[in-house]
């Protein structure tokens, strides 16, 4: 019998885990053991998110020296799902197979190969995840019982919900893993082709020859007639294996569409996250102190709203262009900063009225006549409440970023060239559409009204788990209209 079977559970998380070890220390070595066989991709993404050095010229010569060598072996750590350990570009010779390839195998079986793993890392890390909160759920939770398990129990009998989730999953994994996912990288085929070189066998000379990847492009772009093309699945006459194809200019499509879900991915969510912070930290502030306070915010939103946020994204995009602020990750930070200065008026609507409600709540009163401090009731009886509806809108939101990214994209704002963005690559197959080149538009509006099909869903599940009385009267709307019309 364990010591939280004996005790109550009213101390605090540490001192639980304290008392009872055992089950949290085998949660974080899985969670070690399964982050070790990634750990030098997981370092080269933390440094490559500062751009230009920029911590490192902060820091003393004798200190930054010693940081850098650690640095560098850190970042040569081996990583098990890389181009390096699988790698699928080669060359096939006569009554040979193909060379240079992972096993011998098929570029596009070993693109694959390296593909099925990551995703099955990924779900690894799923499950790890869920195993964690099941052990905090019953070995470390201060109640046995809470409204989130009957909530957890509700979205998870939502397979709308659910195929949200998992659409979700596929499009954050391939984001998160970019620079791994694709036939190739976006330094050697987008950014800087002509810098590297590709090997393949030349059948008229007989031999393996060399050509720089730039050329490579050139001789490998879809057109939109049937000799110039290089559609879905197919080869190059380089042997580059193309998932989904190539763009006009011969770049590989799922390198560049693959890097786009990243660039989208962190524009949406990162820009969606500042707004929650400031919405729901309003709500309960301004739900909190009333009078003033929330004359302020309602003030300060409706001045906000006021301002068509499409006029002022292209205006900032277009004066921003060429300043060290536009250029800050290629102009991704400019429209995370809009994104969340103009979104969160509308968060902040929307869990305003419960915030208000629940400030009415007699618990409300009892804990200030407890002498407990308005940040403390705010943070453990107020947030709670309204982050479930927090999360219905934020995922609705998450969607319109993401559309209104790739429109600017389209309209050549935004995210700056050669940067892959999913509005660029449909602006540059709008002339194609209709010839053997359709995939180049096709494909990436596919993607995107997916994935913002996807979080819409994931919204409508969380929105149903929280409140099962709403999917019910909607069903007795539909029914009752039914009814009538008949």
């Amino acid at each position: 019998m364990s010591t939280l079977e004996t005790e109550p559970r009213s101390r605090g998380l540490g001192e639980r885990i304290r008392s009872d070890p055992e089950p949290a220390t085998v949660w974080a070595g899985a969670c070690l053991l399964l982050l070790s066989v990634q750990f030098g991709a997981v370092f080269q993404t933390v440094r490559a998110l500062f751009p230009g050095g920029a911590v490192g010229s902060y820091v003393p010569a004798f200190v930054g020296a010693p940081v850098a060598a650690a640095g560098e072996f850190v970042g040569s750590l081996p990583t098990l799902l890389t181009r390096d350990v699988i790698p699928n570009q080669g060359y096939r010779l006569p009554g040979q197979g193909w060379q240079e390839t992972f096993l011998g195998l098929e570029p596009a079986v070993a693109w694959l190969v390296r593909v099925a793993l990551i995703y099955v890392y990924s779900l690894a890390w799923l499950a790890l995840l869920w195993w964690g909160y099941r052990i905090f759920r019953s070995e470390y939770r201060a109640a046995d019982w809470t409204p989130m398990d009957d909530k957890v129990a509700r979205f998870r009998s939502h397979y709308w919900g659910i195929s949200g989730v998992v659409v979700v999953f596929f499009f954050v994994v391939m984001a998160v893993f970019a620079p791994a996912m694709g036939p190739t990288t976006v330094e050697r085929n987008i950014q800087e082709p002509f810098s590297y070189e590709v090997s393949y066998f030349d059948e008229e000379a007989g031999s393996v020859a060399t050509e720089t990847v730039g050329t490579a492009n050139f001789e490998s772009g879809s057109s939109g007639t049937p000799e110039e093309n290089v559609g879905p699945l197919s080869y190059d006459d380089y042997g580059r294996f193309h998932p989904i194809g190539t763009l006009p200019k011969g770049n590989d499509m799922f390198t560049f569409m693959a890097a786009g879900a990243r660039i989208s991915l962190s524009i949406a969510l990162l820009s969606i996250g500042i707004s929650v912070l400031i919405g729901v930290g309003l709500a309960v502030f301004t739900a909190y102190y009333k009078g003033l306070s929330d004359l302020v915010a309602v003030i300060a939103s409706d001045s906000v709203q006021a301002i068509p946020q499409l006029l002022l994204l292209i205006l900032l995009a277009s004066l921003l262009r060429g300043t060290w602020l536009g250029s800050l990750y290629n102009g991704a930070a400019v429209l995370t900063i809009i994104f969340a200065a103009t979104n969160w008026p509308y968060l902040w609507r929307a869990i305003r009225g419960p915030a208000l409600q629940i400030a009415e709540n007699e618990w409300i009163d009892a804990s200030r006549s407890f002498g407990q401090r308005p940040r403390r009731i705010m943070q453990k009886h107020m947030v709670p409440y309204v982050t479930g509806y927090m999360l219905i809108y934020a995922s609705l939101s998450i969607g319109g970023i993401i559309i209104s990214v790739a429109g600017l994209s389209y309209l050549g704002l935004g995210i700056s060239a050669p940067t892959p963005e999913w509005g660029r690559a449909v602006r540059m197959g709008q002339d194609y559409v209709t010839t053997a080149s359709w995939h180049i538009s096709l494909i990436p509006g596919v993607m995107i009204v997916l994935l913002v099909t996807a979080f819409n869903a994931f919204g409508d599940g969380v929105r149903d788990a929280l409140d099962p009385q709403a999917e019910t009267e909607e069903d007795a709307e539909i029914a009752t209209a039914g009814g009538s019309g008949a």
